[in-house]
């Protein structure tokens, strides 16, 4: 039996429905025309902290006793989860603390700041930032709000899930960007508990693959190395609850390379005047690379854009590299 299900998704739609927006879909006739399918984006590029974070963190934070948020909320994250949090936590009342990996993006340290929380920074790996904000929390008596690996972590991001189903029929398959994999578990509850023949699938880095492995192993496996341009999924194993989620609903993963998430980036801007940051372009990589499997030709697909928080830099990267379809 699944940690969560649609009763918890939609208890989560309902706790955070003032706080988020809900993204449009977009479709894609050039893309999907190149892609041999009928595409649609889920922009949550265009969701307030500029990524599907806040879903989770508001859903966490704001069912947080108010008594334990004044003891203050701490969390590692990437980039994206920790301004979701140092966002949610001041919309609250709440003091914040994120730990952010050395070298990170320094577009994403930013916003976290202006967003008045404490910004400390602990390694290169997602679990030397992790076990550092719970050691904070001991420390100091905060409580800590997981990047993936929580039940309503998991039923905020699931409620992606339910707008899709609410906005469009006939969709044959979801591809989602899998790291932590608390994304892809949230959604892939909300829609194969709704409808299952929908097909929900991953989609990760060649250099960031630690779901696709586990899965082939049958257990949770780490990666010794990782290496990609999408930071947001930099991931050396599946969380421990999100895991048993995917292995139950998700169909499939992919796996594309950084040169396929680059011409994804650019090609989205360019046809689609949407901004994605790498993490956020994989799932349109998975099909403008060819990777998606010959069963969904024709057919509907939602491709999650999961953000845009992309810096200037790495933009010009991208844009460097003009690509056609």
């Amino acid at each position: 039996m699944s940690i969560i299900s649609t009763k918890e998704i939609f208890e989560a739609k309902y706790r955070i429905s003032d706080v988020i927006h809900h993204t449009p879909l977009f479709h894609s006739e050039s893309l999907g025309r190149a892609a041999g399918v009928e595409l649609f984006l889920k922009a949550e590029n265009l969701q307030k902290t500029g990524s599907f974070k806040i879903r989770g963190a508001a859903n966490k934070i704001l069912a947080i006793p108010r008594e334990e948020g004044a003891k203050g909320i701490i969390t590692a994250s990437s980039g994206n989860h920790g301004q979701a949090v140092a966002y949610a936590a001041r919309m609250c009342g709440y003091k914040a603390t994120v730990v952010m990996p050395e070298g990170g993006s320094r577009v994403k340290a930013d916003s976290i700041e202006e967003y008045g929380a404490e910004l400390l920074f602990r390694g290169s790996a997602s679990e030397d930032r992790i076990s550092y904000a719970k050691e904070l929390c001991a420390e100091r008596g905060a409580v800590y709000v997981p990047p993936y690996d929580d039940p309503l972590v998991m039923a905020g991001q699931g409620t992606i899930g339910l707008e899709i189903m609410d906005d469009l029929d006939g969709v044959a398959a979801v591809l989602v960007p899998t790291g932590g994999c608390g994304l892809i578990a949230g959604i892939a509850v909300a829609v194969k508990e709704l409808n299952p023949s929908v097909a929900v699938l991953g989609v990760e880095p060649e250099g960031s693959n630690s779901t696709g492995v586990s899965l082939r192993v049958g257990k949770r496996t780490a990666l010794n190395t990782i290496n990609t341009v999408a930071d947001g999924i930099r991931t050396t194993i599946p969380g421990e609850i999100t895991f048993p989620i995917v292995q139950r609903y998700v169909e499939d993963m992919l796996t594309v390379t950084d040169e396929d998430i680059f011409r994804a980036q650019y090609l989205i801007l360019e046809r689609c005047k949407l901004l994605a940051e790498p993490t956020g372009a994989v799932s349109v990589a998975a099909v403008l690379s060819g990777v998606l499997p010959e069963k969904y030709r024709g057919r509907r697909v939602v491709a999650v854009v999961s953000g845009g928080n992309v810096s200037m830099e790495q933009l010009r990267e991208s844009l460097n590299q003009p690509c056609r379809l």
